[in-house]
């Protein structure tokens, strides 16, 4: 990490200054390539550089591995050299890889399935590839097939993933795969194919299906492929069983070679369409959305998509800085995942196929302990309407299950983290006037959230102990602080609505962390269920996800998660004083004890801007009169944690988590408490940044620099007037606005004043 951090302060010491091209859209700024593939020691990220629309269900894309897995969760590492084939959904920035489905990989000669070798998926057919000879810009992607002398074009629409392979002149034998079997890892989460087929339709069309179980359960996936040329022969095979010209074929290891004449026309495009529900809608699908053969305008309508969404916030900088923010924002709009047909029917979480009335979309893909802490409260900033369709989503998971979503894929969940995290970000939505959400059925659903049991949540041990005893429930301290949390925000909402018993009993709860805090280590630690401490207790060793106290980070880590509370966390450490220096020791502090999570990386000291518990940790000076310090940090992070290259992020982008943190830190702001409407002033990156609001309303971030170095707030003014606090709202950007700030090499005495520091509004 030490040499990775040095070659980026390298990179952005001569990046300062740099010409700014500001005839360029936001698309050209895009890099798909930044967090695709780890460099020494690090974290990447996780992304992935194929194609997809904002929010698309198809998200088309090279896999360079036979079977991915946790380290290449999206299919793709840059520091692979062979491409396996094109499939066409996958997760972005994931911790544990899932989707992988439908692959085609166009290939000449003979594959290994021909030959009736061995058909493992990815033997025989895989092909080298070039860096040198591969792009990427936000709905499109190219790369050359070295193996086969293959042009290899990639787009999409939001259902259909569209191919166009250019064979090279005088190939006789021309071929695309079509890969059933192909899948995220089967050794992981009991993944395996539970059925498939693969139906002949007529010499240009073919449908099938997939069902496949794993991390999401019981998948099922149905498609059609139209081919722009004839079929002239098809191989089908069914793990070592292989047949010729048969019009269809089941089973659970499906492959299949389709034959096609080149000699004329060196051309062969695919239009691959996708359904949860059915083929007939597969079909629907793809007549909605890509109707013709115009693949160079399907790139431009998946351009013109993207452009219009990363637009809503038009920023100035350097070269540098404008690549890593829009690449960023581009992070942010993959997933959730739309997953209704062009109909609106969608496959419900009891797998009944429903259908949506008027305009409603269902979504899916919901990583809500990551996102619900930044990419769910930049959701509501810049795409109110479409945070109310995932919010309607969630409640129709609750409509099913009885409970809100915990991580959902593909419409079931999969109960991977801990908390109840829909909650918050349905509070949120709604204490910021999201329309068209029904306050009523969204407050049912958010308080029997907390009140029913299911996994790694037993509200009835809660509601017995106070507090999640570690011998009833593993990951007792991070679950007890962030059901802490949960509970505010149910709290919250039953304030708005007038419901005072409510308010008052999930207001009570949430205070429960205090019953964890001992006050002679100074730290959140583990009890029995008979009250007493666990030991020994070493606040520097690491937990999983599961077996000790402690999620995916250690006790240093989860001290400061009380984001609803934090003047009585400051009064537990001892006060103003106290709590500052714990904050000086965290971030300094190198000691180790034992290894460290796979997920904790990007350190400054203990600080680990590698996974979510630490995001919000810088900001929390501006609670004790020591805001330079939040600058300081917080001007680090920016400038030393994220850059342009494969290991763009300092951990897994956890479908845009870890983006959104830097959307919001380069424009000055953070949500420290995400169901607030709080944002919590840091240092701003940019010269100017300007958001454009739904109703047409602007606000306008300034902070002009003389050079890099000028990352201590001097003075602020919002609106034209004299401005102190050290925090500003969601009402203040949504009015419109201009929030300037004079920056300086020096620290200043701005934001000192107790007054001007973060408050939350009492719950009682």
């Amino acid at each position: 990490m030490k040499n990775k951090l040095l070659a980026l302060i390298f990179t952005i010491s001569i990046s300062i200054g740099a010409t700014v091209h500001a005839d360029k859209t936001p698309v050209e700024w895009v890099n798909p390539f930044i967090g695709t593939g780890a460099v020494a020691n690090s974290l990447s990220g996780n992304n992935y550089p194929g194609a997809t629309v904002p929010f698309g269900m198809v998200q088309l894309s090279p896999d360079t591995r036979v079977a991915p897995d946790w380290a290449q969760a999206s299919g793709y590492d840059y520091n692979d050299r062979q491409i396996i084939g094109f499939s066409h959904t996958r997760l972005s920035g994931t911790g544990a890889s899932d989707f992988i489905d439908i692959l085609l990989m166009p290939t000449t000669g003979k594959t290994c399935i021909e030959a009736q070798e061995s058909p493992r998926s990815g033997t025989g057919y895989q092909s080298a590839f070039s860096h040198d000879r591969e792009s990427a810009s936000p709905g499109y992607y190219k790369v050359t097939l070295d193996s086969y002398g293959i042009d290899a074009e990639l787009t999409a629409s939001a259902r259909v993933g569209m191919h166009r392979y250019r064979y090279p002149q005088g190939a006789d034998s021309s071929h695309i795969v079509l890969d059933l079997d192909h899948s995220a890892n089967k050794g992981s989460w009991g993944r395996r194919i539970i059925n498939s087929q693969i139906r002949i339709v007529d010499p240009c069309t073919v449908d099938g299906y997939r069902i496949i179980t794993g991390w999401a359960k019981l998948r099922k996936i149905y498609f059609r492929i139209r081919f722009s040329q004839p079929i002239r022969n098809v191989l089908l095979a069914d793990g070592s069983r292989i047949y010729h010209n048969m019009p269809v074929i089941n089973g659970t290891a499906l492959k299949a070679v389709f034959d096609f004449d080149t000699r004329h026309n060196t051309t062969v495009m695919a239009k691959v369409a996708l359904s949860p529900v059915s083929i007939e809608n597969a079909i629907q699908n793809m007549s909605a959305e890509i109707p013709g053969w115009d693949f160079d305008d399907v790139v431009r309508q998946a351009s013109g998509m993207w452009n219009a969404e990363l637009g809503k916030i038009q920023v100035q900088g350097t070269d540098l800085q404008k690549e890593i923010f829009y690449t960023a924002l581009y992070h942010t709009m993959i997933q959730p995942n739309i997953m209704s047909d062009a109909n609106g029917d969608y496959m419900a979480a009891d797998y009944t196929v429903r259908r949506l009335s008027g305009n409603d979309k269902h979504y899916s893909t919901f990583s809500l302990w990551d996102t619900y802490r930044a990419a769910h409260p930049l959701y509501t900033l810049i795409h109110p309407d479409r945070s109310a369709h995932f919010i309607k989503s969630m409640i129709r998971q609750y409509d099913y299950y009885g409970y809100l979503p915990v991580w959902q894929l593909w419409g079931q969940d999969n109960y991977c983290m801990i908390g109840n995290h829909a909650i918050p970000v349905i509070v949120d939505a709604i204490q910021k006037g999201i329309p068209g959400i029904d306050m009523e059925k969204a407050y049912e659903a958010v308080r029997k959230s907390s009140l029913i049991s299911h996994p790694n949540s037993p509200f009835d041990v809660w509601d017995k102990y106070g507090y999640m005893p570690e011998n009833i429930q593993s990951q007792s301290v991070s679950i007890t602080l962030e059901f802490s949390f949960d509970d505010w925000c149910v709290a919250r909402l039953a304030k708005k609505l007038g419901k005072e018993d409510d308010c008052r009993y999930f207001a009570g709860r949430s205070e429960n962390y205090r019953n964890l805090f001992n006050p002679e280590t100074r730290f959140f630690q583990p009890k029995d269920d008979k009250g007493n401490w666990i030991t020994p207790f070493d606040p520097y060793k690491y937990g999983a996800n599961g077996g000790y106290p402690f999620t995916e980070g250690n006790a240093w880590q989860y001290f400061w998660y009380v984001p609803h509370n934090i003047k009585s966390l400051v009064r537990l450490t001892g006060g103003d004083k106290a709590f500052a220096e714990k904050l000086d020791h965290f971030f300094t502090s190198t000691h180790t004890s034992g290894e460290k999570n796979d997920n904790a990386s990007g350190f400054i000291g203990q600080y680990a801007h590698g996974n979510e518990p630490s995001h919000h940790v810088a900001y929390l000076y501006n609670y004790v009169g020591q805001p330079w310090k939040t600058q300081q940090y917080v001007s680090y992070i920016l400038n030393n944690l994220y850059d342009n290259t494969s290991a763009g992020y300092a951990g897994n982008d956890d479908c845009g988590e870890m983006s959104s943190w830097y959307i919001f830190s380069a424009m000055g702001f953070y949500p420290v408490n995400p169901a607030s409407g709080i944002y919590v002033i840091g240092s701003p990156l940019l010269e100017q940044a300007d958001i454009h609001l739904p109703g047409g309303n602007s606000f306008t971030v300034k902070a002009p620099k003389k050079n890099d170095k000028e990352i201590y707030i001097q003075s602020v003014r919002l609106n034209g007037k004299k401005y102190d606090k050290t925090y500003i709202t969601h009402q203040d950007i949504l009015q419109g606005g201009t929030l300037e700030f004079k920056m300086g090499v020096k620290p200043s005495s701005w934001g000192k004043k107790p007054e001007m520091r973060p408050v939350e509004e009492p719950l009682m």
